[in-house]
């Protein structure tokens, strides 16, 4: 499906056109779908009158940026050694039986992301999942899949 062309350009709009804007105008678009449509760098690319190829270097590099469509829910399974250790990897296992994907998958609904990452920095609460941005720490077997249908 492709986004609506107007949407986009009212997202931009609401941002300086000069190139300082960048990262702003994109974590805006990314807010609002979810991830960076095609159509949105190039838009963004246009209006701050920046070659597209920076665009889409800067959208490729941070990790907060998505270039494929993503779930209502972002669910990240933190993967650091204290996770590891306390059970990360049995979350993450049951995560992907309950919700039906992998790792890197969004669900067929696109109610679902999940993903892995390397640490998240709150060791003391491990294991953790984040959900949206929201920590949820000293996750256990079942609470894993309640937290994901709750956000």
């Amino acid at each position: 499906m492709t986004p609506n062309l107007t949407k986009i350009k009212e997202v931009i709009d609401r941002n300086p056109h000069q190139a300082g804007a960048l990262l702003a105008v994109l974590q805006d678009i990314q807010r609002e779908f979810r991830y960076l449509p095609r159509e949105a760098l190039v838009e963004t690319a246009a209006a701050l009158k920046v070659p597209l190829s920076k665009v889409y270097g800067v959208a490729a590099f941070y990790s907060a940026f998505s270039l494929t469509p993503r779930g209502e829910k972002v669910i990240r399974v933190c993967q650091g050694t204290a996770c590891q250790v306390k059970g990360a990897d049995l979350i993450l296992t049951q995560l992907e039986a309950g919700l039906g994907i992998r790792s890197g998958e969004t669900s067929a609904d696109m109610k679902y992301t999940l993903e892995v990452v390397n640490c998240v920095g709150v060791c003391a609460m491990a294991p953790v999942v984040v959900i949206n941005g929201k920590m949820h720490g000293h996750v256990r077997g079942e609470r894993a899949a309640k937290l994901a249908e709750k956000g």
